[in-house]
């Protein structure tokens, strides 16, 4: 599960995240989120993912989505995973991102934060995972305006990606 997080200034938080069992160390941004708790819905991981990477709290109302679903093939130095991921949007006021919550993989691998524009994300010669973040983004504004208007959400498949500092 995965949260496209936007503030009241229309930037999008994202992190830097990191493989550190290679050399040199390569790096990737990526939004707030994680695993779902058994027992545990999206919505309510979604709520618990942004609280422990960002320090803020958002309502469960206030997320709109799924937006979009996939299943994201990840290989790294030391372990190939597959996940199920779900993509949500909220819009947030500004506010500064506390890291006390991170775990202490986090701590390791992620290092750094950044609130970004699209027009950044559109000429970043970075590496973003989703690589279709400003497609996701363009889909939220419209679907927070279908779901304003009474309507709801119909998730896009994206289907089964790889997304890898070593290829699978």
């Amino acid at each position: 599960m995965r949260v496209l997080l936007v503030d009241d200034r229309d930037r999008l938080l994202l992190f830097r995240d990191s493989d550190p069992g290679m050399a040199p160390v390569p790096h990737w941004w990526i939004t707030p989120g994680g695993g779902v708790e058994p027992g545990e819905q999206d919505v309510e991981a979604a709520v618990r993912e942004v609280f422990e990477e960002t320090g803020t709290r958002v309502a469960p109302a206030d997320l709109v989505g799924p937006l979009a679903t996939r299943v994201v093939v990840h290989g790294y130095s030391d372990v190939v995973t597959t996940q199920d991921e779900a993509f949500w949007f909220v819009r947030v006021p500004a506010f500064e991102v506390s890291t006390v919550g991170h775990t202490e993989l986090e701590l390791l691998t992620m290092t750094a934060h950044r609130w970004w524009t699209r027009e950044e994300l559109a000429t970043t010669t970075e590496e973003i995972w989703p690589r279709a973040l400003l497609m996701l983004w363009s889909l939220a504004e419209d679907a927070t305006e279908d779901v304003s208007a009474g309507g709801t959400t119909t998730p896009l498949d994206f289907g089964t990606v790889e997304e890898s500092t070593v290829p699978v």
